[in-house]
């Protein structure tokens, strides 16, 4: 029987910078484990801008999509809050049905125009989070969208049209994180701001509420992912980082 090897350490992010722009695909993606990170870095002083792709219109069962989205927007702006980010913008694609494209790597390339952040943030674009547990379809797109649309920003000649918007082209993006990933190697300490991260989640109370099951119970799922990315990053709790360096 061959003995199972245990996953590599973690090495710490590169915390020398001042603005990240987080790009996600609905209201509390950034919640599912990241939040702690922001508060984190919000009391370091950085600035933090949040961009969603869509408003989280089709998130619950329950309510239609109508009454869902403006209350989602209020959730993850007073979510948003907890941990210190006063910029939360909504791009207005649909929920569910976000596709990868040139539409959606020009938006997210006039956000990042727009606040020239030295890093940008966004969630898991693998098929997967790790084994069997697939990833839905609007994480995909919206990752790999982003991943283009840094690039695009930097590029004059690509989508011309934003110039002309008076963005100017910025290629000062040092590096891409991808939190979530199941190829992470890289992960900051949330130690100290675990419950912030979890109030965080929390705000987001008629989502979970019409959720329900284990991902409802934001202190255990957050505790679980958390301490599991600690172990490897050596502290009480963590979140781990796909790192992609630009420069």
């Amino acid at each position: 029987m061959t003995e199972q090897q245990a996953p590599a350490p973690f090495e710490p992010v590169d915390e020398d910078w001042q603005s990240a722009l987080v790009v996600v695909a609905h209201p509390d993606d950034m919640e599912y484990g990241g939040a702690a990170a922001v508060a984190r870095w919000t009391d370091q002083g950085k600035k933090v801008v949040y961009v969603m792709v869509t408003s989280g219109e089709a998130g619950i069962d329950g309510m239609a999509p109508e009454q869902c989205g403006p209350l989602r927007e209020a959730e993850q702006i007073a979510s948003a809050a907890v941990v210190g980010v006063d910029t939360v913008e909504f791009l207005g694609h649909p929920d569910g049905v976000v596709e990868y494209g040139l539409p959606l790597r020009r938006d997210i390339a006039r956000a990042v125009r727009r606040h020239r952040p030295d890093i940008v943030i966004t969630s898991n674009f693998r098929d997967t989070w790790g084994g069997v547990f697939l990833n839905q379809a609007d994480h995909i797109a919206v990752g790999r969208a982003t991943l283009d649309a840094v690039r695009d920003a930097g590029n004059r000649w690509v989508f011309r049209e934003l110039a002309d918007e008076g963005h100017e082209p910025w290629d000062g993006v040092k590096e891409i994180w991808v939190a979530g990933s199941p190829e992470s190697a890289h992960a900051a300490d949330t130690t100290e701001h675990f419950d912030r991260g979890v109030a965080s989640l929390e705000a987001h109370k008629a989502y979970l509420a019409g959720l329900g099951g284990a991902m409802a119970d934001a202190r255990g799922f957050l505790e679980g992912v958390g301490r599991g990315a600690g172990t490897r990053l050596g502290t009480r709790f963590a979140v781990a980082f796909e790192v992609f360096p630009l420069r």
